[in-house]
């Protein structure tokens, strides 16, 4: 095929992917958009448990995580939140606010893919091609780039590379965009799993399979953050949105706290019912503000030479001493599920050799990164397409 066809070449049809070809498209820049797998935007049908939570109503640079955190102040400056639920609103499709500002379409993910879609199709300047597979991005002089794929050769201008992190590989996450990054001399932080449930090796797996399924609002914390939202006891471990937030800020041997109860000053409450409620025993207390069957599960492993005593016969010391453990209970994974249910990567292109205005490489003239593939990781919560609405739009102004 003669490449001459195209002006750039878009390594991967996701969120970040298809941003770009359709806003470089309506600038005149004709579009090939290049994906090794049979369908178009398998993670953008799947997120937001398949509702596709879009952006955030509260974007701000302190909800991403980079070795570079000033680099992502010129992308969301230029192209907002506002900006892309604008371009929602035109589609009329009807979303929700959830919890903290989350954003999530009513009727499923598979209205915000059709919208990206349909404008790479107004534009009459973007072919989109599954099932192709890239083998070589290889500079030609100051000509631009070749291509191989699997489905022939492309001589383009500009390559933009979104073809995502590494997490649910099942979706088409890979290690291309990494290879083609090194291959031009650029540094790769270390990359690892994000927003990613904990498991369990020790005593504690055998507490979360028991509780599987039951769920509280917590607190978890560590020497980098604290995360109030819902916590998921698993047959592997803890999941819900305050686990998958604080696995952006842990390690291998690290340990972290869980405060079971951040509404409640438990020795307030405990003193209080002392007084008022001598003969009742703690597990009665507290099974007001959780479910039973965690405060058994609780009850063994925090108080349990007190089961059975009545709050009146209990010490002051010792109930503060309980409260301080519920408050700050320690616990330390074993690991995490890894790629396979992550729903982003840690770590990427080191962003200093990243124009911050235009995502095009310092290294090599005409090639682009963004979205995942950059040392840029959201937390939860729509921070994540935000990024790859705002990159994209970075790009797609100068392939």
């Amino acid at each position: 095929m003669s490449s001459k066809q195209y002006d750039v070449l878009v390594i991967g049809a996701g969120a970040s992917g298809l941003m770009t070809a359709y806003m470089a498209a309506q600038r005149g820049r004709r579009v090939v958009v290049v994906e090794k797998a049979n369908k178009v935007g398998k993670k953008i049908l799947m997120s937001g448990g398949g509702k596709c939570n879009f952006t955030n109503l509260y974007v701000e640079p302190e909800n991403f995580i980079s070795h570079n955190p000033h680099f992502v102040i010129s992308a969301l400056t230029r192209y907002t939140n506002w900006d892309f639920i604008g371009m929602v609103c035109e589609y009329g499709i009807e979303y929700e606010e959830r919890k903290h500002g989350q954003l999530f379409t009513l009727n499923g993910a598979k209205e915000i893919l059709a919208m990206l879609l349909s404008e790479c199709d107004k534009t009459g300047l973007v072919e989109i091609k599954t099932s192709c597979e890239v083998k070589a991005v290889n500079a030609v002089d100051d000509q631009g780039f070749q291509v191989a794929t699997s489905l022939g050769y492309f001589e383009v201008e500009s390559v933009v590379v979104a073809s995502g992190g590494l997490s649910i590989p099942t979706l088409g996450g890979s290690g291309i965009g990494y290879e083609i990054a090194k291959q031009f001399g650029h540094y790769i932080y270390p990359t690892r799993a994000g927003l990613v449930p904990f498991t369990f090796s020790d005593n504690f797996k055998e507490v979360t399979t028991r509780l599987s399924g039951n769920a509280v609002e917590a607190t978890l914390s560590n020497e980098l953050n604290s995360f109030t939202e819902a916590l998921l006891f698993t047959h592997r471990g803890l999941s819900g949105p305050s686990s998958l937030q604080l696995s952006n800020y842990w390690d291998v041997g690290q340990s972290f706290k869980v405060d079971f109860l951040p509404s409640v000053d438990l020795f307030d409450f405990f003193k209080s019912k002392k007084q008022n409620q001598p003969k009742v025993l703690l597990r009665t207390l507290l099974t007001e503000h959780l479910p039973k069957s965690v405060v058994l599960e609780l009850q063994t492993l925090i108080w349990a030479e007190v089961a059975e005593t009545s709050i009146g016969n209990i010490s002051d010391d010792k109930l503060e001493q309980i409260a301080k453990r519920l408050h700050g209970f320690e616990v330390k994974p074993s690991g995490t599920e890894g790629y396979r249910t992550a729903e982003v990567t840690l770590g990427g292109v080191d962003t200093t050799e990243v124009s911050s205005k235009t995502m095009e490489s310092k290294k090599q003239k005409g090639l682009f990164f963004v979205g995942e593939i950059l040392d840029v990781t959201g937390h939860l919560g729509g921070f994540n397409f935000q990024w790859a609405w705002s990159s994209a739009h970075a790009a797609s102004e100068y392939v």
